[in-house]
């Protein structure tokens, strides 16, 4: 089977990788973690991940229930670099919840009459009613960082988004919406190490995309579009929430005991939920580009 994109990623590792991010692949075991300064050598061990995990999910279970229950409205952002484990850590979040009631967002490119309209316009369309939970697989975020990066956005329409997206998020907050925003953060070698893992897979190449291919070679672009973004857009009202996603196993249990913990759902088994790693999750400050 023909290698997607002609084989552009294998050939960006070999011929335009910085050597550092070669060597530390080339170098790497099974489940070593790739940056040297992540607060972990080794992913968590698959034992304690799944112990863990199915004490989780039947948190997830009883917030849902409360959430119907209530009427709660409950909305979460997944942002990040390619690869960085968005959609993974969305599948934990609802394998075990009522579909019906627990939504995922991932919009594909804007339609000619999307884009003449106001820019939140059609991720308003997909906000939770009562009763909902809504996952966006990426998020109105995008103008911030991959519509910048690749020039599809003007200066002037990137700057009215950050006039707007403070007040948006604060008149949702307001109207009764659970807002959570995470940005999982990825190093260079384990994003590479993921896409290359992704390209040699069949059943897993429809996820890459020629942005991807092209975006291997925009790190530094894109590390200072997140700068901005994280730096304009977090506000007191939506804060953002940074997991190293380094470990999918440590990001995924961190993102899910966090949004537990913004629900005062009946029930709530604190012990169940253990302790968060200040080392893998946290605010704005645990951002490394």
């Amino acid at each position: 089977m023909p290698l997607p994109f002609d084989g552009a990623i294998s050939r960006y590792f070999t011929e335009d990788a910085p050597r550092e991010v070669r060597d530390a692949i080339r170098r790497a075991e099974k489940g070593d973690i790739l940056d040297p300064s992540y607060p972990h050598s080794d992913r968590l061990a698959r034992k304690v991940y799944e112990q863990q995990m199915e004490r989780l999910q039947i948190e997830l279970v009883k917030a849902q229930a409360w959430v119907k229950d209530t009427g709660a409205r409950v909305a979460v952002l997944f942002e990040g670099r390619d690869a960085a484990g968005k959609g993974g850590t969305i599948k934990r979040f609802r394998e075990n919840l009522n579909p019906r009631g627990a939504h995922v967002v991932a919009l594909s490119k804007p339609t000619e009459r999307e884009q003449s309209q106001w820019y939140f316009q059609r991720y308003v369309a997909h906000l939770p009613a009562g009763g909902e939970l809504v996952f966006f697989d990426r998020s109105w975020y995008n103008r911030g960082v991959v519509e910048h990066v690749f020039g599809f956005c003007t200066a002037d329409e990137r700057a009215r988004f950050f006039a707007q997206v403070p007040e948006f998020e604060r008149m949702l907050v307001e109207d009764g919406i659970t807002l959570v925003k995470f940005w999982l953060n990825v190093g260079r070698a384990e994003q590479l190490r993921r896409v290359l893992k992704r390209e040699q897979s069949p059943l897993k190449q429809w996820k890459l995309s020629r942005i991807d291919v092209e975006g291997l070679a925009r790190w530094e672009a894109y590390t200072d579009a997140i700068d901005e973004t994280l730096e304009r857009t977090h506000t007191h009202v939506a804060p953002w929430t940074i997991i190293r996603s380094d470990d999918k196993r440590r990001a995924r249990l961190e993102s899910i005991r966090h949004v537990l913990s913004h629900l005062d759902y009946a029930g709530k088994d604190l012990r169940a939920l253990g302790h968060t790693d200040p080392g893998v999750i946290g605010g704005p400050d645990l951002w490394h580009g």
